[in-house]
């Protein structure tokens, strides 16, 4: 059984056409508040630096689910479908928290109104249906997503089949090896949205909280890039490192969700704390789930699974990976042929046994 080409089939086409619709709508929406917004007010305030943040946090969640999922529909990847669905699930929750975030930064006292669009909520009450558009049409998209992540379920199946053959136990391995590299790319995106947050929104740039945050920016994609390269090639030095780095960023989640709460230091975070715990609490989860599913990885290296990992995956044409010229030439059956020629279409690496013949 052929497997599909990239984008060559209805469910595919139907899957990516879902998302960009979705994403068209829920920009304009972003871009008609943020216009609404500049025309009346100051974004050099500090009070009003959380909307433009936030909208641009969220457009960049939306270019990401993209890009996420046409990634997911060139490596025939089930379980990074399975991932956008909880990021679409996750993109639901944060269009709330935005709504709940501009509203606080554009109300105001009544001894602060001057006359002005903002005075009584009147700016508020403006932008608030596109604000309330946004989680609308994302919550409805997420159904029919996953209608047709269901169908490419089924039309997936052989993705796997065709890079480690029909061996349940190389399957399961690599099973866990698309959830380890699904869980890095969205801590990636979790990262970027924290640090944008600290870095924009709360700590002065005199601080030494802001160097610190600047520094650790390099280091946590070090740490993510690293991950990836030591689970593919399976290199235990760097995957030994890279875990445990995994804790010490955990350990660092915990410590920014007590500044947000602690008394000496709430206020600071005052205006960006329920965006702020929602990302630090799903990073945590992220890091920890990364966490537990690395030391999965790593008990299975050296187990034959590097071949599929680095030449399997990601491969154009989606043909089956071939064995070592080493392997194909030790199989040969009765009559001579050699077994590699016989090879299934549809069975990868897995070669044929020798059959023996009655005549």
């Amino acid at each position: 059984m052929a497997v599909e080409r990239f984008l060559g089939t209805r469910a595919q086409r139907s899957f990516i056409a879902t998302i960009l619709f979705q994403t068209v709508a829920v920009l304009v929406m972003v871009a008609i508040v943020f216009r609404l917004v500049e025309d009346h007010v100051d974004f050099n305030t500090s009070r009003y630096k959380t909307i433009p943040c936030y909208l641009a946090l969220f457009a960049l969640a939306e270019i990401f689910e993209i890009l996420l999922a046409l990634d997911a529909l060139r490596l025939r990847n089930v379980i990074q479908l399975a991932g956008i669905l909880l990021f679409h699930g996750a993109l639901i929750v944060f269009a709330a928290l935005q709504i709940h975030e501009t509203k606080s930064a554009l109300s105001k006292a009544e001894d602060d109104c001057q006359g002005n669009i903002n005075c009584n909520g009147v700016l508020w009450r403006r932008v608030q249906p596109y604000l309330i558009v946004a989680p609308c049409v994302i919550g409805v998209s997420w159904p029919v997503l996953m209608f047709f992540v269901r169908e490419l379920y089924f039309e997936f199946g052989w993705a796997i089949f065709h890079v480690v053959g029909a061996n349940p136990k190389m399957k399961t391995m690599y099973q866990y090896y698309q959830i380890m590299v699904c869980l890095l790319k969205f801590n990636f995106f979790c990262f970027i949205g924290v640090s944008m947050q600290m870095l924009i929104l709360v700590l002065s740039s005199s601080s030494a909280e802001f160097g610190i945050t600047i520094a650790a920016v390099p280091v946590v994609v070090f740490l993510l890039v690293a991950c990836a390269v030591a689970v593919q090639r399976e290199i235990k030095w760097l995957m030994s490192i890279s875990l445990v780095l995994m804790l010490a960023a955990e350990a660092y989640c915990i410590y920014k969700l007590v500044r947000f709460y602690e008394p000496s230091s709430q206020a600071q975070y005052l205006s960006t704390r329920a965006t702020l715990t929602f990302f630090t609490i799903t990073s945590f989860l992220l890091l920890f789930a990364t966490f537990a599913v690395g030391l999965r990885c790593f008990a299975d290296f050296d187990k034959g699974l590097q071949y599929s990992k680095v030449y399997g995956s990601g491969q154009s044409s989606y043909t089956p990976v071939k064995q070592p010229l080493q392997d194909l030439s030790e199989e040969t059956s009765t009559d001579g042929m050699n077994m590699g020629q016989r090879q299934s279409s549809y069975v990868g690496g897995s070669h044929l046994q020798p059959r023996i013949s009655i005549e």
